[in-house]
């Protein structure tokens, strides 16, 4: 999922410590609470061995306060993403309550704490930084899930590489930023290696990057026999780096970028935009942007001036593909958002088990992110059960993951971090809903290109 910014790491120790001042800052006790998720830890013998998070920013925990480990999720849990992520949450703490709270020998207790504010209605880097630095102190702290969005995980990954004793196991089920696990087109000098100022590795992710999204959407646009394509990009690191890969893809395959063209995405119109996209000749428009940064209006003056013969494409930044309809209403119909992973529907045996169960246990089927968030659980899970129990090793055993017929299938994590299993889901808007159009899984040598 995107990145909004991109901090130097002067900047970002300068947050961190920071953080150590303001911790828990922004957001009101209701959208920090994961969903107005109030649950009270149990007694679990009286012993009290866990010191909570801040409650501003954080759930109650969430089983026994006697626990072994805490584990803690960092997700924006305000703003128009809200219901994606909140279902997130309880599809983590749905794998944990399988596994009875436990890790192997180890007992396992459970935060849900929120990286956004209602100001910003999104992630927020003061108060990312500020709840890096909460799980970087708080030595019951064994790992992380999150973060959803790239830019985000930018500022925590080397506050949790640097922690005590560590550094701290972090696993995302969203981030797709390349530059977070292995250079590449779009990436910054001196990326990865600037987000592990230990020299060790800490962070893995069970979704693609966005080279692999790159490719298939330029493969998508082969697909419907697209001849001319215009690029977008919100000028941020994600919305860059995303249309900077498709584009390259682009040309492997033949296919001329009409325009590759900076926007801002707090415009009060894009019908100049617009004008120049149809003067170019381009028949589909790729947008690398997000859905919360005036999304929904940008789709709306980009039909409004080209008419529904131009193909409007997005990347998951995009999601959940009901916020573009809720936005952009009818102008978003046979609009595409593609997602790394696989849909629903397409899931295996493991997988397709989850969907039945969650759904019964909270009366709605997974978004696709809740299924990849429920993985992520179990990766760090299993990273834990094979550690000696300290953060260093729980960090180092996530790179021995290797997950036979999983929730997400079988794949093992590279060395880099990454999966090694990368379909992308190419979602059509169809009668105001969103449809499954197909799976694409880009070629190695279009993905190297991308």
């Amino acid at each position: 999922m995107p990145t909004v910014r991109r901090l130097t790491i002067s900047a970002l120790a300068a947050a961190a410590a920071l953080s150590l001042v303001v911790a828990g800052c922004g957001g009101s006790d209701k959208s920090s609470s994961g969903g107005g998720d109030t649950t009270t830890a149990s007694s679990g013998g009286g012993g009290g061995s866990i010191s909570a998070l801040p409650a501003s920013s954080c759930s109650a925990i969430k089983g026994s306060t006697d626990a072994d480990f805490l584990i803690a999720s960092d997700l924006p849990l305000q703003g128009a993403g809200r219901t994606q992520t909140v279902q997130m949450t309880q599809a983590i703490n749905f794998i944990l309550e399988q596994h009875g709270n436990k890790a192997g020998g180890h007992t396992i207790a459970y935060q849900s704490c929120d990286d956004s504010t209602a100001q910003a209605g999104k992630w927020d880097s003061g108060k990312v930084a500020a709840n890096a630095s909460a799980y970087a102190q708080n030595k019951k702290v064994i790992g992380v899930i999150g973060t959803f969005n790239s830019g985000a995980a930018e500022i925590m990954i080397p506050v949790l590489n640097r922690a005590p004793d560590g550094p701290v196991a972090m696993v995302s089920p969203a981030n797709t930023y390349v530059g977070l696990t292995h250079g590449g087109a779009g990436t910054a000098a001196g990326e990865p290696e600037k987000y592990y100022p230990t020299g060790k590795r800490n962070y893995v992710r069970v979704v693609a990057a966005d080279d692999f999204q790159g490719a298939a959407d330029a493969q998508l646009a082969k697909d419907l026999g697209l001849k001319k394509i215009f690029l977008l990009n919100d000028k941020e690191a994600y919305g860059l780096g995303v249309a900077t890969n498709m584009k390259n893809a682009l040309g492997t395959l033949g296919i001329p970028v009409a325009g590759f063209t900076a926007f801002d995405p707090k415009a009060s119109s894009y019908e100049a935009l617009a004008n120049k996209i149809k003067a170019s000749g381009a028949d589909g428009v790729f947008i690398g942007a997000l859905i919360c940064e005036n999304g929904g209006k940008l789709v709306k003056d980009l039909r409004a001036g080209l008419g529904s013969g131009v193909q409007l494409m997005a990347p998951d930044g995009f999601t959940p593909v009901s916020a573009v309809v809720d936005g952009a209403g009818q102008a978003a119909e046979d609009m595409t958002v593609s997602v790394a992973g696989l849909p629903n529907e397409k899931l295996g045996e493991a997988g397709q088990k989850f969907v039945k169960d969650f759904q019964a246990a909270n009366g709605k089927a997974p978004d696709p992110y809740s299924v990849y968030a429920a993985q992520a659980t179990e990766v760090l899970l299993a990273a834990i059960e094979r550690s000696d129990g300290s953060r260093a090793s729980v960090a180092e055993e996530l790179f021995n993951t290797d997950i036979q017929n999983g929730i997400l299938g079988t794949f093992k994590i590279d060395k880099n971090g990454d999966t090694t299993s990368n379909p992308v889901t190419i979602y059509k808007v169809k009668g105001g809903e969103s449809t499954t159009l197909k799976v694409i899984t880009p070629t190695a040598s279009l993905v190297k290109k991308a």
